[in-house]
C-alpha cells in the first residue's frame, strides 16, 4: 500500500512538472507573437524558426496574444495547486496572498506596455515569477493550526445549568460561563439548602460579597428564621437587620430581630443561654457544659475522650444542674456558674453532693479531695481556670438577662439573631458564642418547627461541636446550614482532622472560590471528569500530520481552582426528586451589580440601640452576681449543718 502511494506521488509530481513546462512554452510563444515586430527592428529573426513558429501560432488555440498569455498563466496556476513545499509555521496566508495578487496584477497590467517590447518582456516575466513564488510560498503554509489556548480553558469548559429552578426554599445565584467560545448565562440553583452548604475561598475571593450576602437576603425574603455568625461585626448584622425591615411582610406578626455582641452592649440584647426553660434534664446540662469546655479546649474543638477533659465536663455539668434545681433556676446562668466554680472545693463539694441528683457525679471528686489532691486539680482546675477567664462585667451583663430565648424557629416567636465576634478576642468570646450556638442547635433540631437558616462566616473561629449532628439530622427538621471558611485546613486545626473531614464530606452543596493544596485536589476529584478533545500537529520536511482524539480529563483541574479570580467559583449542587438537576457541577463567574449594591449599602440604617448602659451599671450587675453566689453557698452550708440527714455530707 505504501509503495502504491509513493508511485502515485511520483506520477502526480511528473504531471505537475509537465504542466509547468507547458506553461513556460506557451509564455515563450506569447512573447514571440507579442513582440515579433520588435524582433524585426532589432534584426534578430531566423527564417527557419519563423516558418516553424508561424505554423504553430496559426493554430486556432493561439490565434491571439492575450489568449496565449492567459493559457500560460492558467497552466501555471494548475501546476501550483498540487505543489507541496516544506512546511514552515512562520509562513502566513496573508503574505502569500499578497504575493499572488501582486504577481497576477503585474502579469496582466503589462499589456499597457505592449508598445515597449523590452519593458513588456521584463515586467511580464517578473509577474510570472512572482506568481510562481506565491504558489510555492502558499504550499509551505501550515493551514491547520492548533488553537492558541495556553491554559486549555476552551476544552476544560463544559455545559452548565442555564435554567432558573425555584421553589419555596431555593437559593438562586445568577452567573455567566464560557462554552463553545460563547459567553452564556447560567444559574447556581441550590434547590435543597437543608442538605448543607460549604463555601470555601481564600481571603479576597469574594465569598461574602458574591455568596453569603445574596443568600442572607434570599433567606429573609423567603421568611426563614435566621442565625448569622458575623465574624467581622457588623458587616452582616446590618444586612440582616435592614433586609428584615424591608421584608417584614414575609414573617408572622411576632417575628423580631435580635443582636448579640460582647463588645457592643448598646446595640446588643441580653440572653441567658442557660435559661431554665432550655434545660429539661441532666443531659441537657451536660451538653451545655460540653459546648463551653470544648470551646476552650486547645486540643481540637471536638476531642472529648480524655479522662481530664471528661472530668472537667462532668464538673461543669454538676454546677449547671445544681443551679437549675436551686429555687427553680433563679440563678441558672453562665455568670453564676463561673462564680460558683471559684468556691473552695470543700464548701463547693458539700453543697453539690447535698443534691441527690448530683451525688453520683460528685462522688469521684469527693473521694479524690482527700486522697489524690493533685489528680483532683488536674480534673477540675483547668475548667475553673478557663471559666475564670470569662469573668468580665460585659460578659456577665449580656449573659444574665432574658430579652429573648434561643428557640429561634419556634413558630410562636420567630427570631432573626446575629452574633458578632471580634477577631482580636476570638479566644475570649469564642466559648460563650459556642454556648449560644450549641444551645440553638439543640433547641432547633426538632420536628414541627419553622425553617431555620444558620450562616457561619469564618466558621473555623468558633467551635460548635453539635454542627455535624445538625448537618446530618437537621435536614428533616428544615435546618439549612451554611459554613464559610478560607481553607479546610483551618477546620482541621479547630476541630481536628477527622471532624473536619466529616464536615467537608457531609455538605452536599459546595461553592469554592480560589483555593489550593489538598482542598483543590479534593474538589477536583469531587467534580469528576469529562471527555475533552485533544489535537496534536507534527510537521516534517514534506508533510504535515494532525492527530485528533478525545481523552477523559478532570472537568475542573487543580490548577484551575488555584487560579480563579475574585468572583469566580466552582462547585456542585444537590438536587431533589421533584427538581432533578443533571448539570450539577459549575465553573462560572457570579453576576453582581457593584453600583446598585453600593447604593443599597449606603442606604442601610444602623443597628437599633437597645439600651444605654454605663460602667457603673455593669459593675453593679457584676457585684450582684458574685454576692448571690456567696449568699447561696452560705445558706446551703448552714442548711446542711442544721439538717441531721445531711450533716454527714459536710466536708471539713
Amino acid at each position: 500500500m505504501a509503495r502504491e502511494n509513493g508511485e502515485d506521488q511520483r506520477y502526480l509530481h511528473r504531471m505537475l512538472e509537465g504542466l509547468r513546462f507547458a506553461s513556460i512554452i506557451f509564455l515563450m510563444l506569447h512573447y514571440y507573437v507579442a513582440i515579433c515586430p520588435g524582433c524585426q527592428v532589432w534584426q534578430h529573426q531566423s527564417p527557419i524558426i519563423d516558418r516553424l513558429l508561424e505554423a504553430v501560432v496559426n493554430l486556432p488555440l493561439l490565434d491571439s496574444p492575450l489568449k496565449t498569455k492567459a493559457i500560460a498563466l492558467g497552466l501555471l496556476l494548475v501546476s501550483l495547486v498540487g505543489a507541496r513545499g516544506k512546511k514552515d509555521p512562520g509562513y502566513t496566508p496573508a503574505r502569500g496572498l499578497y504575493y499572488a495578487v501582486a504577481g497576477v496584477g503585474l502579469y496582466t497590467v503589462t499589456s499597457l506596455f505592449s508598445g515597449y517590447p523590452g519593458v513588456y518582456f521584463f515586467f511580464t516575466t517578473a509577474g510570472y515569477l512572482l506568481v510562481l513564488y506565491a504558489g510555492t510560498y502558499l504550499s509551505r503554509i501550515v493551514w491547520r493550526r492548533i488553537e492558541k489556548d495556553t491554559f486549555n480553558r476552551l476544552h476544560e469548559s463544559f455545559p452548565q445549568e442555564e435554567r432558573l429552578l425555584e421553589n419555596p426554599n431555593s437559593l438562586n445565584l445568577p452567573a455567566q460561563y464560557c462554552w463553545e467560545d460563547r459567553l452564556r448565562s447560567s444559574w447556581i440553583n441550590i434547590v435543597n439548602p437543608f442538605r448543607g452548604t460549604l463555601v470555601l475561598g481564600s481571603p479576597g475571593s469574594g465569598k461574602t460579597w458574591f455568596v453569603v450576602e445574596p443568600m442572607i437576603k434570599q433567606f429573609i425574603q423567603k421568611g426563614f428564621a435566621l442565625l448569622v455568625y458575623d465574624f467581622k461585626y457588623d458587616d452582616l448584622s446590618r444586612v440582616v437587620y435592614n433586609h428584615f425591615v424591608q421584608n417584614r411582610s414575609s414573617y408572622p406578626a411576632g417575628a423580631k430581630y435580635y443582636n448579640l455582641h460582647f463588645g457592643d452592649l448598646e446595640h446588643s440584647h441580653r440572653c441567658n443561654p442557660l435559661h431554665p426553660s432550655t434545660l429539661n434534664d441532666l443531659q441537657d446540662a451536660g451538653e451545655a457544659a460540653r459546648a463551653v469546655i470544648l470551646g476552650m479546649s486547645t486540643e481540637g474543638g471536638t476531642k472529648h475522650d480524655g479522662f481530664f477533659l471528661d472530668s472537667a465536663i462532668n464538673f461543669v455539668q454538676a454546677l449547671i444542674w445544681f443551679l437549675r434545681l436551686y429555687k427553680n433556676g433563679s440563678f441558672c446562668s453562665w455568670p453564676h456558674v463561673i462564680e460558683l466554680a471559684q468556691v473552695p472545693y470543700s464548701k463547693l463539694f458539700t453543697v453539690l453532693r447535698a443534691e441527690p441528683e448530683l451525688q453520683a457525679l460528685m462522688t469521684p471528686f469527693v473521694n479524690a479531695l482527700g486522697r489524690a489532691g493533685e489528680m483532683l486539680e488536674g480534673q477540675i482546675a483547668s475548667a475553673a481556670i478557663q471559666l475564670a477567664r470569662l469573668s468580665a462585667p460585659n460578659v456577665y451583663y449580656l449573659m444574665s438577662g432574658d430579652d429573648f430565648t434561643l428557640d429561634l424557629n419556634n413558630p410562636e416567636s420567630l427570631k432573626l439573631l446575629t452574633i458578632g465576634s471580634n477577631p482580636q478576642k476570638t479566644e475570649t468570646y469564642g466559648p460563650m458564642i459556642a454556648a449560644y450556638i450549641n444551645t440553638i442547635n439543640r433547641l432547633a433540631n426538632k420536628k414541627d418547627q419553622y425553617p431555620l437558616a444558620e450562616i457561619f462566616d469564618e466558621f473555623s473561629t468558633v467551635k460548635v461541636h453539635t454542627i455535624v449532628q445538625s448537618l446530618g439530622t437537621g435536614r428533616s427538621n428544615r435546618m439549612a446550614i451554611m459554613l464559610c471558611t478560607q481553607h479546610p485546613s483551618q477546620l482541621s486545626v479547630a476541630y481536628g482532622k477527622d471532624f473536619a473531614e466529616v464536615i467537608f464530606h457531609t455538605c452536599a452543596n459546595v461553592i469554592a472560590g480560589q483555593t489550593s493544596g489538598d482542598a483543590a485536589k479534593l474538589l477536583s476529584d469531587r467534580f469528576g471528569k469529562t471527555m475533552q478533545d485533544r489535537e496534536s500537529l507534527t510537521t516534517t520536511s514534506d508533510d504535515l500530520h494532525i492527530t485528533q482524539g478525545t481523552q477523559l480529563e478532570y472537568a475542573v483541574p487543580v490548577s484551575r481552582i488555584a487560579s480563579l479570580s475574585a468572583g469566580e467559583f466552582v462547585g456542585m449542587v444537590a438536587d431533589t426528586p421533584e427538581q432533578p438537576i443533571d448539570l450539577k457541577t459549575f465553573c462560572c463567574r457570579l453576576v453582581n451589580d457593584p453600583a446598585a449594591l453600593a447604593q443599597e449599602a449606603a442606604a442601610y440604617q444602623p443597628l437599633p440601640i437597645t439600651r444605654e448602659i454605663s460602667p457603673e451599671e455593669l459593675a453593679k450587675n457584676f457585684r450582684r452576681i458574685r454576692a448571690e453566689i456567696e449568699a447561696l453557698v452560705k445558706a446551703e452550708i448552714l442548711r446542711i449543718k442544721n439538717s441531721p440527714e445531711l450533716a454527714h455530707l459536710f466536708i471539713e
